[in-house]
């Protein structure tokens, strides 16, 4: 399998991360079983920190949003700023 290359799928790559972090945070804090909590816990913990990875290296470098950005205000700002 080769490197993901297209911009779209990258982007919908970061959102499945984020999709990930919030099912898998609700399901931590409604599930009642300890075992599966914790499961759940670290796979929320796991998906958090491939966001975080995608908002600030991979967007900046391979999808090309223009510079750094210092936080997900500044990165909301030059994203609408791009699309007007």
């Amino acid at each position: 399998m080769g490197d993901l290359t297209s911009k779209s799928w990258i982007i919908a790559k970061g959102l499945m991360f984020a999709v990930i972090v919030i099912l898998a945070g609700v399901g931590t804090i409604l599930d009642e079983d300890p075992w599966r909590r914790t499961l759940l816990l670290i796979t929320c913990l796991w998906a958090a920190c491939r966001w975080y990875y995608f908002l600030f290296h991979v967007l900046e470098r391979y999808v090309g949003i223009g510079g750094r950005y210092t936080g997900l205000i500044d990165l909301l700002q030059r994203l609408w700023r791009r699309r007007s």
